[in-house]
């Protein structure tokens, strides 16, 4: 039996859906992008131009997203499905867009370079945990224009696991693009085995840029899987009430669902985003809030409910160093993404909301991700009877751990860290050198 994470009942959900729906006609969403107010007049919804306001209705919504598969992989460079968005599956990748590095050495932030991300590349495929590649940082030593395609083609270099990425312009995408395709070996190779994912992110509250709004409508054509990432912030560009905040991110997604398939019915399109609280005190977006994780597991059930694949920026920490709060924030999101099945995780090294990104962080998460996966694999019986045969056999007789029942089955059955792990003696920590976490994850593990 696999544990399951929900937080919405039927009522709440439905009445969620429901609004989010009916905020499409009232007020409707403002969109920036001339063909994307086409497609939608020419589909019946009534626009005005002047105002750049799409008001679309259920009937038209729920029509578009009948034609969204609910299901489709992510492929390898190597041409095998590596990831599977759909029903309950969990995968996680490093958070993308950072525009900090964590200093290994002085553990203060600074500006990412080339060297720093063909790093943070080549550690992500080192660590099984991680299921995917991002484009996980911007680097600052090329010019502004080119930071987009110039990190996905990084990427390329050196990976091998497929990639979430995005474009910061119209015209880098069409890069962007040719990039993939050249890996892939043509248009339709890199459309029926896709490798990457785009991130597109509408503007709170109810608004699509011409950016982001034509890159959506370019995947679609393209069939390159595009990840909505939705960031209503409770209390600052949405309702403070956290289920008001789920209903603005529900119509904003049900309204690029709808751009999305008019522009090419069945492409892939993910329910995903990025949403939180908003800190009054501080004015701030904290990603490790309670209140952040609840609003992401609900748009996930909503998802599901909806019958689409799902991605969430969870398992990240507001702290500035890899320290305690680091720890309890980064374990906590992962473990109720797991837990909510959300087919996407982002966010794995991710620290100060998600402005940096952390070589150690990562090697850390990844054991929290290890943990969290086995967690979702439950307990099963393995064998019949379970232990009744062997409990019978040994008696009072406390000799299990030389059993052939133990060499059988331990390594299934139980969670193995790596040594980044302590679970040594006092003693035997001392005689290690006395290192803590961070520098267990530091240059030894690094390399």
């Amino acid at each position: 039996m696999r544990p399951i994470f929900k937080v919405l009942d039927q009522d709440l959900l439905d009445q969620i859906i429901k609004e989010g729906f009916q905020i499409l006609m009232d007020p409707g969403v403002r969109i920036h992008n001339k063909e994307a107010l086409e497609l939608l007049a020419n589909a019946g919804a009534e626009v005005d131009l002047k105002k750049q306001i799409a008001y679309i209705s259920e009937d038209l919504a729920r029509q578009e997203l009948a034609t969204c598969p609910n299901e489709f992989n992510l492929y390898s460079l190597k041409g095998k499905p590596v990831v599977h968005y759909g029903g309950d599956k969990v995968h996680f990748d490093p958070g993308s867009a950072a525009i900090n590095i964590l200093d290994s050495e002085t553990q203060r932030q600074r500006k990412p370079l080339t060297a720093d991300f063909i790093k943070f590349v080549k550690l992500v495929e080192t660590l099984p945990q991680l299921d995917a590649q991002s484009t996980a940082f911007i680097c600052m030593d090329v010019p502004e224009e080119i930071g987009d395609l110039y990190r996905l083609y990084l990427a390329l270099n050196y990976m091998h696991k497929p990639i979430v990425t995005g474009a910061f312009r119209k015209d880098t995408w069409w890069v962007m693009k040719e990039l993939l395709v050249t890996v892939a070996g043509s248009e339709q190779e890199l459309a029926e085995k896709p490798i990457a994912v785009f991130d597109v992110c509408p503007s709170p509250p109810l608004l699509w840029s011409d950016l982001t709004c034509q890159n959506l409508i370019d995947c679609a054509r393209h069939k390159i899987p595009a990840e909505l990432v939705s960031m209503p912030l409770a209390g600052a560009t949405a309702p403070v009430k956290l289920a008001g905040a789920v209903v603005q991110r529900t119509a904003e997604c049900l309204s690029g669902v709808t751009i999305h398939q008019l522009a090419n019915p069945g492409a892939p399109i993910v329910w995903g985003g990025s949403p939180a609280t908003f800190d009054m005190r501080e004015g701030t977006t904290p990603m490790g809030a309670v209140g952040t994780w609840l609003i992401d597991c609900a748009y996930v059930q909503i998802g599901k409910a909806l019958g689409l694949p799902t991605h969430a920026y969870l398992g990240m920490s507001d702290a500035k160093i890899v320290d305690a709060q680091c720890g309890l924030e980064s374990a906590g999101g992962a473990l109720l993404a797991a837990l909510a099945g959300v087919n996407m995780v982002s966010g794995a090294g991710m620290l100060d909301f998600e402005s940096c990104q952390s070589y150690e962080k990562l090697v850390m998460d990844a054991e929290i991700i290890g943990m969290a996966k086995r967690l979702i694999a439950g307990i099963e019986g393995r064998e019949e009877p379970i232990a009744l045969d062997l409990i019978r056999q040994m008696g009072h007789r406390a000799e299990y751990l030389a059993s052939p029942h133990k060499l059988k089955w331990f390594q299934q059955d139980l969670h193995i860290p790596s040594k980044l792990i302590d679970r040594s003696s006092y003693d035997g920590w001392l005689a290690k050198g006395a290192k803590s976490a961070w520098e267990r994850a530091g240059k030894p593990t690094l390399g």
